[in-house]
């Protein structure tokens, strides 16, 4: 299956993140390689320091940012 058509995609709105979203995309990573996140259009300012915290705390590498959307990547150990 190709993994662009496989890839989830996860919610973040104005509530930003917390523990539960970050377990949340590290179980999707584990599972997928490749999550998406998708930014809710109110919190476009904090959406860097949103993705700053995600990759590091998921030790996952940003694959490419389009609007309010961020890609993500974790090679599956």
């Amino acid at each position: 299956m190709n993994k662009a058509l496989s890839t989830i995609t996860i919610n973040i709105g104005k509530a930003g993140i917390n523990d539960n979203v970050v377990e949340e995309i590290k179980r999707q990573l584990k599972s997928c390689e490749v999550v998406k996140l998708r930014f809710s259009k109110g919190i476009t300012n904090e959406k860097e320091n949103y993705i700053n915290n995600i990759v590091n705390d998921t030790r996952s590498k940003l694959v490419d940012v389009r609007g309010n959307v961020a890609v993500i990547y974790k090679k599956k150990p």
